[in-house]
């Protein structure tokens, strides 16, 4: 086939900005994201999906960088968004074509050099509240040539990878209701999933998948139960159509056991259980699904009857490893409730619990059976501190996980704040949020994020490194077979840490806030590693 010939087909098919031709843009034409490279781990020359694998763990085995070398680290390029100003993405690479959201555009890039190849744009919604009111975008999913991403208002798109050509826009959930959407959706066996924000809003949480070739509705799993359905107890009349429960992150997915792990947010309304007696099932939880038919295998619910906001959104991250000198399948989630969880995911059996936040006063231990301790701590109308605070122990930010290390890393924040409550249970009223009632700060008291490595073997914090900042940043964490830990830190920098010993080995000043964390690919045998920062998506790599 002739070049032109391939313009001409490309056009046909709806390009939208394709400026001028050469053999990058001829490559893109050949993308075809197969379930085999989706399964594959750990990822090396293309990261494609949100975490970079199934797994969760966001460990790369690409080595070009090394503790040895990371000082010559230089930017290659910088791609600004004009429709963000606080980017959460992590940027997709398929054969050296970046893919990047921001508010509800979607860019493709040459990963090279930054260069824009096609823009898919669509006006953000009006009338949006809380956290879809923002417009935050993490990411796409990849299937085949197909490129799929949620929009503020919880519509599912479809475009096509080589250009931009919108293909199919499904809505999922009606956001006059108060729902809304910030995750980046996960590709699964010819499905894709998808979740919705909201659950500070009172609407009723779901997964959710679709044919990714058609767009039809495949199945969906609600997270708060319809009377009469397992779980229904914590709900009386109709509060489980405001119950909360959203499922506002990727999961994760184990091909062996062909087992989907999606976790659950809050209970609402927020702050006051009154009116959702019992533990307010599945808020909280870590779903394991049948990604086939939406069907639930186990649960494992982390705050029962929360009244702090701690969703348990934090990734749930995958591992087979020796634990008690036994060869296990293991589930790991740093939760936000400041205690870091091991369970075995074919089961759903509790392992252990380790605190790692030292300001934690809700709960004074995990029992045997993985249940908290409670201490009585909860909001009051005059007001009660808890910790950990409102942020949570750690929160949506990525942990990662190196296969050489054995350590698990996550950023942890140190913070109690003055939790209040409603004097009387508040009602649902869309249009508006369903805290009841709110957290205000300590003066005085000032938050602190330290990067954690947690030993999952023994149990222990193998090594703290303490940040500098104000405590509000959302950076996370990457690891790689080069024996590095990248991570955004709480003082705008970009920074490379040796996995071992957490020793400080290059930063970057972004000038800007990170709230996004890092991924790594290859493009004709050079590494990159890339992170979001303000409104800009920052690439660097060796000289």
């Amino acid at each position: 086939m002739t070049r032109a010939a391939l313009v001409s087909r490309v056009l046909f098919a709806g390009t939208m900005a394709i400026a001028a031709w050469g053999f990058f843009e001829t490559r893109v034409l050949g993308i075809d994201v197969a379930v085999e490279q989706l399964n594959s781990t750990p990822p090396r020359e293309n990261w494609l999906s949100y975490n970079g694998d199934f797994s969760g763990r966001r460990y790369s085995g690409l080595s070009q960088i090394t503790p040895e070398n990371v000082s010559r680290l230089r930017a290659q390029w910088v791609f600004h968004s004009d429709s963000s100003a606080r980017l959460e993405v992590t940027p997709v690479v398929a054969d050296g074509l970046m893919l990047v959201t921001s508010a509800n555009d979607a860019h493709a890039l040459d990963a090279r050099t930054g260069r824009q190849i096609w823009h898919h744009s669509m006006p953000k919604t009006e009338g949006l509240i809380d956290d879809a009111s923002s417009h935050h975008n993490r990411g796409v999913a990849i299937w085949r040539s197909r490129v799929y991403m949620n929009t503020d208002n919880a519509h599912l798109l479809c475009l096509d990878l080589r250009s931009g050509h919108l293909i199919w826009d499904v809505p999922y959930a009606d956001w006059n209701k108060n729902y809304g959407a910030t995750s980046a959706p996960l590709a699964v066996n010819g499905k894709i999933v998808v979740g919705t924000s909201g659950g500070d809003d009172g609407v009723r949480g779901f997964v959710a998948a679709f044919d990714a070739w058609t767009g039809k509705l495949s199945w969906r799993f609600w997270t708060i139960p319809a009377p009469g359905e397992p779980g229904s107890e914590s709900w009386p009349g109709d509060a489980y159509l405001h119950g909360g429960g959203t499922t506002w992150m990727p999961g994760t997915y184990d091909p062996d056991s062909n087992t989907l792990f999606w976790t659950t947010s809050n209970p609402s309304p927020d702050f006051e259980g009154r009116n959702r007696p019992g533990d307010d099932l599945y808020t909280d939880c870590v779903l394991a699904l049948d990604p086939d038919t939406g069907k639930l295998k186990w649960h494992f619910q982390f705050t029962p009857h929360d009244l702090f906001d701690y969703d348990a959104t934090e990734t749930p991250v995958l591992l087979d490893t020796t634990y008690n000198g036994a060869s296990r399948k293991l589930l790991v989630q740093a939760n936000r409730n400041g205690y870091v969880y091991t369970l075995d995911r074919t089961t759903g059996k509790f392992l252990s619990a380790v605190r790692f936040v030292e300001k934690l006063n809700w709960a004074s231990g995990i029992d045997p059976e993985g249940k908290p301790i409670r201490t009585g701590v909860k909001p009051t109308p005059e007001g009660t501190k808890v910790c950990p605070g409102f942020a949570g122990a750690t929160n949506w930010f990525s942990p990662s996980y190196n296969e050489s290390t054995h350590l698990l890393y996550f950023v942890a924040l140190e913070l109690c704040q003055t939790y209040f409550s409603a004097a009387e249970p508040e009602r649902f009223r869309e249009g508006e949020t369903f805290y009841s009632t709110g957290v205000k700060g300590i003066p005085g008291e000032n938050g602190q994020k330290i990067l954690l490595a947690y030993d999952i073997a023994n149990g222990k914090i193998s090594w703290r490194y303490p940040q500098t900042g104000n405590g509000h940043s959302s950076g996370g964490t990457m690891t790689t077979a080069g024996g590095l830990l990248f991570f955004g830190d709480d003082a705008e920098s970009f920074e490379a840490l040796n996995a071992i010993d957490g020793r400080p080995l290059w930063h970057f000043n972004t000038g800007q806030n990170i709230s996004a964390s890092p991924m790594t690919y290859a493009v004709d045998g050079k590494q990159y590693v890339s992170i979001a920062a303000g409104s800009d998506v920052f690439s660097f790599a060796l000289p």
